[in-house]
């Protein structure tokens, strides 16, 4: 049987990060949840602050470093995406959005995503409906019904604790089970692989 793969990338700007320890929660999660159905699971996890000169440069440029094409074919050739962003000004941080400016229009279709935040009050957690999911139904991903958000009064000792627990485990079955549904992922899309044979890209030609 072919191993999972897991994307977790996360745009927390401090260290530590609330953001990444959500990430890190709903990663396990959704492993154990694949691990009981007996799939084996690699777990691969993006700090977007790591790679912020890199993201800035690339939308200027348009071209990526080596560091931050690997981040992308991470992402993009994974079986299953989870997206945490902190919520500021009611809305997913600037690095977050600039990184999935730069994700190719069709790199994400049909591929299973589990969208979560974090933020200073529980009023925030709207921004998970009418900014996260709108923006990965956008890139055609399919979005599991079951958003996370955690407020700082849902941490106890570090840990998810109570309603933030169970929604973090329904959330993680519900993405294991639509990575479950779908063939292992092949990698990243070949930007230059042909999309017809030869013969009929030149008879295309001969036609025109």
């Amino acid at each position: 049987m072919s191993a999972r793969s897991l994307a977790v990338v996360s745009a927390g700007l401090s260290q530590p990060s609330s953001t990444r320890l959500l990430a890190d929660q709903i990663a396990a999660a959704t492993r154990d949840e694949l691990a009981r159905h007996g799939e084996t699971v690699e777990v691969r996890a993006v700090e977007l602050r790591e790679h912020a000169h890199d993201i800035v440069n690339h939308l200027l440029t348009g071209f990526p470093s080596p560091a931050l094409r690997e981040v992308l074919d991470t992402v993009t050739g994974a079986d299953g995406l989870i997206a945490v962003t902190p919520i500021f000004n009611a809305s997913y941080n600037g690095l977050f959005k600039s990184f999935f400016d730069l994700i190719d229009a069709d790199a994400l279709t049909d591929r299973p995503v589990l969208v979560a935040a974090t933020g200073g009050t529980a009023r925030h957690s709207l921004a998970l409906e009418h900014a996260l999911r709108p923006m990965f139904a956008y890139l055609r991903a399919v979005v599991v019904p079951t958003a996370v958000f955690a407020a700082p009064e849902d941490w106890s000792g570090g840990t998810a604790d109570g309603a933030l627990r169970r929604r973090i485990e329904r959330a993680g079955a519900e993405l294991a089970e639509q990575v479950r549904r779908r063939p292992a992922s092949t990698g990243p899309a070949d930007p230059f692989a042909l999309t017809g044979s030869f013969e009929d890209l030149l008879g295309g030609l001969r036609d025109s």
